[in-house]
């Protein structure tokens, strides 16, 4: 008798803790989900037209507050929510998703800290405000989630308060860097145009009990408007002496808070050493039969006699992608073969049956001008609160101020066999399928704070797949773009370094990117300029097809002859874009 007592004396007593244990765990649940619901909605009370476009409705009769009190108010909140969530919420009690979501959530508040310390966008960002004056009413007026009149209510409450916002605007902008400025005087016609042209449309179509009000308000949002531009104009732009350049401490920071990768730093940069040098030998040995072709009069193998071993590189690759860059879609014909050769890869993925892909279809429209300046494409999506609506990829028109030689160069460097890697990498799958199963799997926390190196190095994982399948019937001159484009990635990652940290200049910057990485003149000033606009936001692609290579070579030892590179790119999305560590440790768990 009493043998068996003791067995279920430990049986009782396991169940007891487990009792305990689960309980335990779902209050500090609830402690955080409650807390989560309190730092999410201050965020948005701050950012009300985030907020509309995040599909969160509560504030949409509000507009953004950035007086200096208001700001100094929501830093103080900061440091008083990230106090409770380090202090106050046992990590280690939560459940295990919502201790990933704890985790994403200190490095978020961490993320908008470093805002309000670094970076101060109100005071050293003119794009910033543009972003908020392009769709605090865009996005109530133009979006059927709710009644017209509901809508129309809000967007005249929020109207109401934009000559409030564009005053603290002047007052808030201080010494933005030079190329800041320049590029919201650019956005600003468009704005303008949407303000004048485009809203009276929208207006027209109100109940009347709005109407009045939006007319009302909008005869002085105009010439307020006007004024903020000459203001842009004859002020900010003679006092934008702001350093573009973070500096390394600066930089550092925002990489940890951005890339939250799992592979250290100095070995990233040490892979994107060693592959420059792989790639652009990779691309030589694709040239050499084109080049005895394209050049009979020159004989490769006695280059070498008076040049030095990367000079000869140069040659040859330059030479022959000068033979094949002539091969392009005119002005004209750009937008449509877009749309031709996104049409092209999905069948191909489809036939081949790559990888799964959504039903859901990808919009392709010309990017709206206010939304111009600092990316060529833009991936318009659902909002994070919301289940369903359109995906469109917006794509940069040709920037009116671009002579011929600007459009040529342009068109040069994406010919027909760049083209269809870039369209892979952009447009589709490009970021589109990565973010549609984010948002199908993850929690709002991973949907509001996606994992960018893993939603961003997906694509270029697809390109080494179409061509490792044989798309396009294994052309050279494809795969030769297919590294190019790689090894535009690979510079990237350290020109984001070298100009923010290293002092490297505009010339040095561009002659790298047109000597070592046979980019056109017209393509390396853009990337320049998106470099100093988003810092780190470039240098993404490289971090995450490194940590993508790392995981499938993991799966593949787990895996061994069952490995299935279908399989395991859908299981890289299955669990949302979380962070790499986290990401790495599920694949693991469940091979």
């Amino acid at each position: 008798m009493k043998k068996t007592l003791i067995p279920l004396t430990i049986v009782a007593l396991v169940l007891m803790s487990i009792g305990i244990l689960l309980s335990q765990q779902n209050e500090e649940d609830g402690k955080f989900e409650k807390f989560l619901e309190t730092y999410l909605d201050e965020m948005w009370k701050f950012y009300p037209t985030a907020a509309s476009l995040a599909g969160y409705h509560k504030y949409d009769d509000e507009l953004e507050n950035l007086s200096s009190r208001s700001i100094e108010k929501r830093h103080e909140d900061l440091d008083s929510f990230n106090q409770e969530v380090v202090s106050k919420i046992d990590k280690f009690k939560l459940s295990p998703e919502l201790q990933i979501d704890h985790g994403m959530i200190v490095d978020a508040l961490d993320l908008e800290l470093f805002n309000h310390e670094s970076l101060i966008p109100w005071e050293y960002d003119p794009i910033f405000y543009n972003t908020i004056f392009s769709n605090c009413i865009r996005t109530l007026l133009a979006k059927e989630f709710a009644p017209l009149d509901t809508r129309a209510k809000n967007a005249a409450d929020r109207l109401k308060e934009l000559p409030k916002l564009i005053k603290q605007a002047k007052e808030n902008l201080k010494t933005p860097p030079q190329i800041f400025t320049e590029t919201a005087i650019k956005q600003f016609p468009a704005i303008m145009n949407f303000y004048k042209n485009e809203l009276p449309q929208l207006i027209a179509q109100v109940p009347a009990a709005s109407k009045s009000k939006l007319e009302s308000s909008l005869t002085k949002v105009i010439p307020a408007l006007e004024d903020y531009l000459n203001f842009l104009q004859n002020e900010i732009l003679l006092r934008s002496t702001g350093n573009f350049r973070l500096g390394q401490d600066t930089h550092r920071r925002l990489v940890r808070l951005t890339y939250q990768q799992s592979i250290p730093l100095d070995e990233l940069v040490a892979r994107s050493k060693a592959d420059y040098n792989n790639i652009r030998r990779e691309m030589v040995l694709v040239c050499i039969p084109f080049f005895k072709i394209m050049y009979p009069d020159i004989n490769p193998d006695q280059l070498g006699a008076t040049r030095s071993e990367e000079e000869v590189k140069n040659i040859i690759i330059k030479g022959v992608l000068d033979k094949i860059k002539g091969e392009h879609a005119t002005q004209d014909e750009f937008m449509e073969r877009i749309k031709t050769t996104a049409g092209e890869i999905k069948s191909f993925l489809l036939e081949k049956e790559l990888v799964e892909l959504p039903e859901e279809e990808l919009n392709i429209e010309p990017m709206p001008l206010e939304s111009q300046g600092i990316s060529w494409t833009l991936l318009v999506q659902p909002g994070q609160y919301e289940t369903s609506g359109p995906y469109t990829i917006q794509i940069t028109s040709f920037p009116d101020d671009w002579g011929e030689e600007q459009v040529t160069s342009f068109l040069e460097e994406y010919n027909n066999f760049l083209l269809h890697f870039w369209t892979v990498r952009k447009i589709y799958p490009g970021q589109f399928v990565p973010f549609f199963y984010t948002k199908k799997y993850a929690s709002r926390i991973r949907n509001l704070y996606p994992n960018m190196p893993l939603i961003k190095g997906w694509p270029i994982y697809i390109e080494n797949m179409l061509v490792d399948s044989g798309f396009g019937n294994y052309d050279l001159r494809l795969r030769l773009n297919q590294l190019k484009l790689y090894l535009k990635a690979v510079i990237d990652f350290q020109l984001d370094f070298n100009i923010h940290e290293a002092g490297m200049t505009k010339e040095q910057a561009i002659a790298y990117m047109t000597r070592g990485g046979f980019q056109t003149r017209a393509e390396a000033e853009r990337k320049w300029n998106r470099i100093l606009l988003k810092p780190c936001d470039s240098a993404i692609p490289y971090v995450g097809i490194q940590e993508i290579m790392d995981m499938e070579k993991e799966y593949k030892q787990a895996k061994g002859d069952t490995f299935s590179q279908k399989e395991f790119l859908q299981k890289l999305l299955s669990f949302g874009a979380l962070p790499i560590r986290h990401l790495k440790t599920k694949i693991q768990e469940q091979p």
